[in-house]
């Protein structure tokens, strides 16, 4: 397996940029996942990785081998495509044992290698199965078990559970985990799922308009949201956000908003304008003892929690709260932040303003 490094590598399809001067490294044997929404950069990253996109500038380096030009062939990779790929004319068997076979394998060798693969995926039964007759897992099986009797230096992956059902998705994405454990495999993953890459990977970055808005670990992305793209695109429901404006001094630990004192983490540097005091619906607590009140304007009833929705001076707030506890459309509430768990961004720029790590969870690198 192998480390894959990016340096500032750009792509440019004519007069549009489709990534930005990227730059991340991902660690041998790491379950990596590329987030973020649609045309965002992700899979264009991911392909000049693989060597089917040439980068515009910049480097990529594969184990140590700098690869930014070479074609996929002499990357020594395997890619798994969404929509699987798989050759219909021949059965699982066949269709995994093809790229053994084009590089002229012997044939023990090929078999034993199949037999391994189909073993590691729980396979066996179906080998001499045609392809057209199976499941989309089984499918997806076998598309996997092409891609790991190669043993290549690292799998890239491409949406590879977007064709499946919901409930079959989040049991394939145990499975694909499960498998990264057992083999150790570096493994690069693109997804538009914000809750597939919280529950799979080792390390995300989070991509918007071909530009790398965050990298870090599925906790620190969540708790210390790097902008506010990030924080509204990662949860659900996403953090609340509250407009206001303060002059704030160095080590600030709280913020007036509609005439109420709310606390923060400390801030690290001054901060004069317009900013977004944000923070989880899970932090925020109904409490009649507050003087920052809101009106209940919805209720959503999720068996054991409850998502409360209520309009402020400042903007909604939802609250995910225990379903016992009463909440009722039109009557007012006081509302209780969590001030350790909050982030303040800058309104005009959207990025996070810093705040001191030692006092809270907050930080933007």
């Amino acid at each position: 397996m192998a480390e894959i490094v990016i340096q500032n590598v750009r792509k440019d399809f004519g007069d549009f940029t489709a990534v930005k001067s990227s730059s991340f490294r991902i660690e041998d044997g790491e379950f990596f996942m590329l987030l973020g929404p649609s045309g965002c950069g992700k899979t264009t990253t991911l392909r000049m990785i693989a060597g089917l996109e040439l980068p515009t500038s910049g480097e990529i380096y594969i184990d140590g081998e700098e690869v930014g030009q070479k074609p996929a062939s002499q990357r020594d990779i395997a890619f798994v495509f969404q929509m699987f790929a798989l050759y219909p004319h021949m059965n699982v068997r066949k269709n995994i044992s093809y790229p053994l076979v084009s590089q002229g394998m012997p044939r023990a060798q090929v078999r034993e290698k199949v037999a391994e693969a189909a073993r590691i995926l729980g396979i066996e039964k179906i080998l001499d199965r045609p392809v057209g007759g199976l499941s989309g897992g089984d499918r997806q099986r076998v598309a996997l078990g092409r891609a790991i009797v190669r043993n290549p230096k690292c799998f890239l992956m491409d949406e590879p559970l977007g064709a499946l059902d919901a409930e079959f998705r989040e049991h394939m994405a145990e499975e694909l985990r499960n498998l990264h454990d057992r083999m150790g495999a570096t493994t690069v993953y693109v997804t538009h799922d914000q809750l597939e890459a919280m529950q799979m990977g080792d390390k995300i970055v989070v991509m918007n308009h071909g530009v790398i808005e965050q990298f870090g670990t599925p906790q620190d992305i969540y708790d210390k949201p790097a902008s506010r793209f990030v924080a509204e695109f990662i949860g659900s429901p996403s953090m609340n956000f509250l407009k206001f404006h303060d002059s704030l001094e160095v080590g600030a630990t709280s913020v007036t908003l509609h005439h109420e004192t709310l606390h923060i983490p400390a801030l690290r540097e001054p901060f004069d304008g317009d900013m977004i005091y944000g923070v989880r619906p899970e932090h925020v607590r109904l409490s009649d003892a507050s003087g920052y009140r809101g009106e209940v304007i919805a209720t959503e009833y999720l068996g054991t929690t409850q998502i409360v929705t209520m309009k402020t001076h400042n903007g909604e707030v939802k609250a995910r709260i225990g379903s016992e506890q009463p909440a009722r459309v039109g009557e007012s509430v006081g509302l209780d932040f969590n001030g350790r768990t909050v982030t303040l961004f800058d309104t005009q720029a959207g990025r996070a303003i810093r705040s001191d790590l030692n006092e809270g969870v907050l930080s933007h690198v």
